[in-house]
């Protein structure tokens, strides 16, 4: 199931990217990227990741999903690059949905390399202190936390300067306030895979000593 899991994560975070240019409301001061909807479903992985295989598969995946979205990076720019054939008439918008600034792509990695650490070490710590008890508050904990500097180091890099701090400081709190009820919501998601997770490994064990 880890594989499948690992496949999941860095299949979410090529996609979020991908989807990221598309921007959406709720309501009418509310301005989200459509990558958020997908994004805030990589946390919870990680976190039951973390709960039944340990810190150091999970910092594998971490880094596997870095690797991937460098790749990603790498291909994409290649095809934009490629000449296109006569009867393809949608260069424009072929380049204009896949590709992102150089700074707002800087500011991605940045923000995924520290949030998704930190969410691993944190998740980690509070495990180290409770045992199998009290999943519920750290998947939150340091997912919330983790969160809060993925998203503050995302618009900071992404856009400082290019708008007033006040418009910076909304970005932050309307996304951060989305994730995180997005997280309390998750939580169930997390209490489901961990159960059948140690399911599984409680029936692989058993067949292994029969």
């Amino acid at each position: 199931m880890l594989l499948y899991l690992n496949g999941i994560f860095v299949g979410l975070l090529i996609l979020a990217n991908i989807v990221a240019v598309k921007l959406f409301s709720i309501g009418e001061w509310i301005i989200l990227p459509a990558a958020v909807v997908i994004y805030i479903f990589t946390y919870p992985i990680i976190d039951v990741i973390v709960e039944v295989y340990g810190k150091r598969e999970a910092k594998r995946t971490v880094n596997a999903g870095f690797i991937m979205q460098i790749l990603a990076l790498l291909f994409i720019t290649i095809t934009i690059n490629l000449p296109s054939a006569p009867i393809f008439n949608d260069q424009e918008s072929f380049q204009t949905i896949l590709s992102g600034s150089f700074r707002v792509i800087l500011a991605s990695l940045i923000s995924y390399a520290i949030s998704q650490n930190l969410d691993v070490f944190v998740f980690n710590k509070l495990k180290s202190i409770h045992g199998q008890k009290k999943l519920w508050l750290r998947n939150n904990a340091s997912t919330m936390l983790s969160q809060l500097i993925d998203t503050t180091i995302f618009i900071t890099i992404a856009f400082y300067g290019t708008m007033p701090i006040a418009v910076l400081g909304s970005l932050i709190l309307t996304q951060y306030v989305f994730k995180f009820f997005a997280s309390i919501a998750t939580t169930p998601i997390v209490y489901v895979l961990v159960s059948l997770l140690r399911r599984q490994k409680t029936a692989v064990s058993l067949s292994q000593e029969a």
